[in-house]
């Protein structure tokens, strides 16, 4: 969810299968129609069109984003996956279309909203609340939050979701598919296909808000005697299919704790990432979406409140032990233990050339050396990212493509990134070697399945 102002005018959200996939059809037309267009226009300049020049106009790049950001649901979170998981694949150009889209939502206008609230609870409902704002609280790609408070005297938070998102997943994200490849802008070789079937599964699974409210709960369960976080309480009898409600718990977005003072702020980098690890290495299941909204913070108390489950997987013990072993080979120097692991995740394949699986190890091993430099890696600290950065485009450039990683893998990166990003936006010092260290000991292990 977003903490970005939300429009003043609601715009409905397209519900009908037929009617999304017309719209995706014409956007994709349309944008083939510029291209077209422009391509004539500069023929007739006596120049040669180019695919990323003819793609990148501002009219393009506006009528993508918007439209996507218009039809929600798969459209937009497919954008959004994309953008996320895939930056550092993608070209820039590409990229930049999909980002624009991270923060991009429009909400349902309060007719509608009535009757999908009326469908889920039936007339009379609004006679349960002593309070119901109709404007929401936060809204994303598959569903709006909206602040209530009951009768009984509950201050409740309630998370709605689009119509009809649920039931058009697999013909958007076709559709998206579509469109990406319309662009031409994929590097050669790129496996488009397994993205796309990762974001199709990862959609149904994020529109089974009985699933979320079962992760909410699981994840009350482990971090109830943990007193650094707090995870809303679910009230299942005004939840449902479409229905998610919950406590609402007063506090700022994550990001603002970065007016704090320096021991705070590091610490809650450090909580955090001591709660991915425990994620991992413990609990055997990971939220894996680290979008910043998820994380909100509490300066009266110096807590950490956690939101949105609907992303919540499963680790096997295989999982963790192949993290475990890839942690301490890259603590200890251990190159070839670092090669031998990396292959056994999927980050190496035996297609992957010699000299660029000799490029990824030195990046593994760029890591692990700047994380045990000094007690504590400073993430305000740019050197790191940079170096990534300067080394990822020089395996572009000289032709790597990734090998499609296993959709475990995929997901760690993902929050790993994640926390990195938001530990940096905090400016945060974190003893990162003494944490991985105590969280791969033996001791530690769990068996495998």
């Amino acid at each position: 969810m977003s903490d970005k102002p939300l429009s003043d005018k609601g715009l409905r959200v397209p519900s009908g299968r037929l009617t999304r996939m017309a719209r995706l059809g014409g956007l994709t037309a349309g944008v083939a129609g510029n291209m077209a267009a422009g391509g004539l226009a500069s023929l007739g300049r006596g120049e040669r069109p180019s695919m990323r020049g003819l793609l990148l106009t501002p009219r393009n790049i506006t009528r993508v984003a918007d439209e996507l950001a218009k039809m929600r649901g798969a459209a937009m979170k497919m954008g959004q996956l994309l953008s996320m998981d895939t930056g550092d694949v993608l070209p820039p150009e590409l990229a930049q279309i999909m980002a624009r889209l991270r923060d991009d939502g429009h909400i349902m206008p309060p007719k509608q909203l009535k009757l999908v609230l009326e469908a889920a609870w039936g007339d009379g409902w609004l006679r349960r609340f002593k309070r119901f704002d109709v404007r929401p609280i936060a809204a994303a790609s598959i569903g709006q939050v909206h602040r209530a408070q009951t009768r009984d005297g509950r201050d409740l938070a309630v998370k709605v979701q689009y119509p009809g998102v649920a039931d058009s997943i697999d013909s958007d994200v076709a559709n998206v598919g579509a469109l990406i490849k319309l662009t031409g802008l994929l590097p050669k070789g790129f496996e488009l296909a397994p993205y796309l079937e990762e974001a199709r599964q990862q959609l149904h699974i994020e529109t089974d808000y009985a699933a979320e409210a079962r992760s909410l709960q699981r994840f009350g369960d482990l971090l109830a005697g943990d007193g650094r976080f707090v995870v809303p309480e679910f009230h299942g009898d005004l939840s449902g299919p479409d229905i998610l409600t919950m406590d609402f718990i007063d506090s700022r977005p994550i990001e603002d704790a970065v007016a704090e003072d320096q021991s705070t702020r590091d610490r809650i980098a450090a909580d955090l990432i001591d709660l991915m690890l425990a994620e991992l290495f413990d609990f055997g299941l990971m939220q894996t979406d680290p979008n910043f909204a998820n994380y909100r913070y509490k300066p009266d108390t110096g807590q950490i409140v956690l939101l949105d489950f609907g992303a919540t997987r499963a680790l096997s013990g295989r999982v963790a032990d192949q993290y475990r072993r890839i942690m301490r080979a890259g603590l200890d120097g251990d190159r070839a233990g670092l090669v031998a692991c990396a292959h056994e995740i999927g980050f190496l394949s035996p297609d992957v050339a010699a000299r660029h699986a000799d490029q990824i190890t030195d990046m593994m091993e760029a890591v692990f050396d700047a994380l045990t430099a000094q007690p504590r890696f400073d993430f305000a600290d740019p050197a790191l990212n940079r170096r990534m950065q300067a080394k990822g485009m020089a395996l572009a450039e000289d032709g790597f493509v990734p090998p499609p990683l296993p959709v475990d893998a995929l997901f760690l990166q993902r929050k790993f990134a994640g926390m990195f990003l938001l530990a940096a936006r905090l400016q945060a010092r974190v003893p990162v070697a003494k944490m991985l260290e105590h969280w791969i000991s033996p001791s530690r292990s769990r068996p495998t399945p």
